[in-house]
């Protein structure tokens, strides 16, 4: 790995797990009940659980093209937002958290061992760093409207404590 790739892997890994800015995701997400997660709010196009299973599905795709493969992109976007506002029970949101948990945990690993400039094979014009800061910065966004999410149902901090508080 070049010094420049690693210099700029090191914050890029910071940037996937939350640690720069922000709460780390893991640790916004763990006391999720179904209620919670299921939660809606006037106004609001989406509960924290399909935020949750959209970040995982954008996840999952960006990770497959990171492997070299070439996921079917959704005919809309529509697509990538679950149906359903609540999980159906306890499992099934613990099954969405680690899903998305363990995808984080993945493109931390690509970036800490991949040349980030290495081009896409199936992604004209993209680069495998181009696409880990995608990953991070679509968490990002997603993660701050959990945790607008969960301040408007007084569900903040998390255990742990959350920045801010």
């Amino acid at each position: 790995m070049s010094e420049s790739n690693h210099a700029f892997s090191q914050p890029l890994v910071k940037s996937l797990a939350g640690e720069r800015g922000h709460i780390p995701i893991a640790r916004a997400l763990p006391d999720l009940t179904p209620e919670l997660a299921g939660y809606t709010i006037e106004g609001i196009p989406y509960s924290i659980y399909q935020l949750v299973k959209h970040m995982g599905y954008w996840q999952d795709f960006m990770l497959t093209h990171l492997e070299g493969g070439k996921p079917q992109p959704p005919a809309s976007v529509q697509e990538s937002w679950p149906a359903e506002n609540t999980p159906a029970d306890e499992t099934q949101l613990q099954e969405a958290i680690t899903h998305l948990l363990e995808g984080v945990d993945k493109a931390i690993a690509i970036a800490r061992t991949v040349q980030l400039d290495e081009p896409l094979a199936h992604f004209p014009g993209e680069t495998k760093g181009g696409l880990l800061r995608n990953i991070a910065s679509h968490n990002s966004y997603h993660l701050g409207e959990i945790v607008l999410l969960r301040r408007l149902q007084g569900a903040w901090p998390p255990p742990g404590g959350g920045y801010p508080a």
